[in-house]
């Protein structure tokens, strides 16, 4: 699920996902390989067209206990997660990625694979600053459902007691748009859209302006009708937010959950700022459909959908903020996790989705993927970062690498998400 459209008149995907620091410590080791992939070694303990609605789902099959699923980091384990990662890489043609897993009493694991920047050869590290796409949906559903706690919105409020003229707005609700059950038009999968932004990535989008793009679109489905991933949504949602609190989304989402999750290094630019150091970013997205470098186009079209910035350590500690829920009361955090069938294999909450017991989200956009889970069962955090977004065999490299890692460490729960149609 991404931030991100395929072609011209095309469904977009998703986008986003989850976090916890990381450290060089005792037994950390840095050295270049064969393969040119930058490597940090932790030693484990030696002990313990338009789019179309989503067809009827699949029920998610109900998890078992994964505490003692989950595998030990060994030496061995992790020359498996090293294989499996450079095959990936290797096989989707992808520039590099970054990979933290961990989980308590089972060691950790992190790695930077490949290089940061073509035309330098520069190689991924693990420090490096990232845009997450789609994983901006866990901080924005996170400020909405902080609002909730307060007593200012409700989530069976209509959108339209705080936006006009939303198609169905007297409705749809704050509950619908989060669970993306809305019936609303994907506004990043407008013809109209896509010709303008890729004929200058460079321009700002106002929120009102992407709305336009999804209204001028008659609705897919009644509200609550089924499940359909939309960007429009979240747009929304940031709206509600802004109202609100009367306060800019992007001051509201750092006062009130970047800070008190304890994040470092996360931000919601407001503009194509890109903090230091960061990777390149690589996508086919474009007018010509050739590959870019598309590191400072104006994220601003994604907006609450997907404009963020983050690194791995600040989304290892989020992973398991979102999946806990410790900005929220139990129970709100409660209704967040109640995930309702979306596609095979896997349920979708209120901007969040379980995947075979992993909690979080996935995020994509021009350049840049990313995935950020959490195994409740056995406190264990995912994270994947690459700069590219270009699909192959039209699976997210995101899911190409949640798939090949968690087939290692826990083979009973693997992370997968079914290829998305052929443009």
């Amino acid at each position: 699920m991404t931030t991100r459209w395929r072609s011209v008149a095309v469904a977009a995907a998703a986008v986003g996902l989850v976090v916890a620091p990381v450290g060089t410590g005792a037994g950390a080791v840095y050295a270049w390989d064969a393969a040119a992939a930058y490597t940090q070694t932790t030693t484990a303990p030696a002990a313990a067209p338009t789019p179309t609605p989503a067809t009827e789902p699949t029920p998610t099959p109900a998890p078992t206990s994964a505490s003692d699923e989950f595998a030990q980091l060994t030496p061995a384990v992790a020359r498996q997660l090293d294989d499996s990662i450079r095959k990936v890489l290797a096989e989707a043609k992808i520039p590099g990625v970054i990979v933290a897993v961990s989980a308590p009493g089972k060691g950790e694991y992190v790695r930077s694979f490949g290089i940061a920047d073509k035309a330098t050869g520069a190689p991924m590290t693990p420090n490096l600053n990232m845009r997450i796409g789609s994983v901006t949906k866990t901080f924005t559903v996170t400020a909405l459902l902080e609002l909730v706690d307060d007593g200012k919105v409700g989530l069976d409020d209509p959108i339209a007691k705080y936006v006009d003229g939303v198609p169905n707005g007297d409705r749809i609700t704050l509950r619908e748009l989060a669970g993306m059950r809305s019936g609303l038009f994907n506004y990043s999968a407008d013809e109209g859209f896509y010709k303008a932004f890729t004929s200058n990535p460079d321009r700002p989008f106002t929120p009102q302006e992407l709305l336009d793009y999804s209204f001028k679109h008659p609705v897919l489905f009644e509200p609550n009708a089924k499940f359909y991933y939309c960007n429009t949504n979240l747009i929304l949602l940031g709206l509600v937010v802004e109202k609100v609190s009367g306060t800019p989304l992007d001051r509201f989402i750092d006062r009130e959950v970047v800070e008190p999750a304890g994040l470092k290094h996360t931000l919601f630019p407001t503009g194509p700022e890109f903090p230091e150091p960061h990777a390149q970013g690589y996508t086919n997205q474009t007018a010509s459909g050739k590959v870019e470098n598309s590191t400072d186009w104006n994220p601003s079209w994604g907006w609450a959908a997907g404009a963020m910035i983050s690194d791995l350590s600040d989304l290892r500690s989020w992973a398991k903020t979102l999946a806990t829920g410790t900005l929220l009361t139990p129970a709100t955090q409660a209704q967040r996790l109640d995930v309702v069938d979306a596609i095979p294999g896997a349920g979708y909450g209120l901007g969040i989705f379980n995947v075979q017991g992993w909690i979080g989200h996935n995020g994509s956009l021009p350049g840049y993927g990313s995935l950020v889970l959490y195994l409740p069962e056995a406190e264990a955090t995912l994270v994947v970062l690459l700069n590219t977004d270009i699909s192959y065999e039209n699976q997210e490299p995101s899911t190409l690498f949640g798939e090949a890692i968690t087939k290692i460490v826990t083979p009973d729960r693997v992370y997968s998400l079914p290829a998305q149609p052929p443009s």
